[in-house]
């Protein structure tokens, strides 16, 4: 079996609810889901630019905040995932990843770790969007603007995450 990108093969107890035996509120699970949609819709315009009709990765980003309200299953938001990343196929640079971020934003209400992978391809997005030279700088100005975001509560968790997830999100955390 090939490494997965962005989940690691074993879980981390973190980011699995009290449920189900790990450590994560579902108060915090929400509040991941919340970030990542932040984090999606900063990059958003780089998909909608590139296909102005297609609401799909919109749709999954409402989707995740519905869901963190209460007011649609963890289901539907997963199937609002999968509409996000099929919205990708046939994308190239910063609209495929803007729309893989809207994937896996609401994927978060499935598995709370897919947090981090919104985060990733946010981040991969903006340096998409800009020439090749100037693409690190892009990645960093993302990063910064994504952490100061960042709910106080779940900072140090969130940085710890990035530091010990850089290599399975393309290193975009630095």
């Amino acid at each position: 079996m090939g490494r997965r990108m962005i989940l690691p093969f074993e879980r981390d107890p973190r980011f699995v609810t009290l449920r189900r035996g790990g450590t994560l509120t579902d108060a915090d699970h929400h509040a991941l889901a919340l970030w990542a949609a932040k984090c999606t819709e900063h990059v958003l315009p780089f998909f909608e630019d590139a296909r102005p009709g297609d609401d799909r990765p919109r749709r999954a980003i409402l989707q995740a905040r519905a869901w963190t309200r209460g007011e649609i299953t963890m289901s539907e938001s997963l199937a609002a995932a999968y509409g996000a990343n099929k919205a990708a196929r046939d994308l190239t640079g910063a609209a495929r990843h803007a729309a893989h971020a809207a994937g896996q934003c609401a994927a978060v209400a499935h598995v709370a770790a897919h947090y981090l992978g919104a985060a990733a391809y946010a981040i991969k997005a903006a340096r998409a969007a800009v020439p090749e030279e100037d693409a690190e700088e892009a990645g960093r100005r993302e990063r910064r603007w994504q952490r100061a975001r960042i709910p106080r509560r779940l900072r140090a968790l969130v940085l710890d995450d990035q530091k010990l997830r850089n290599d399975l999100c393309w290193s975009v955390f630095g």
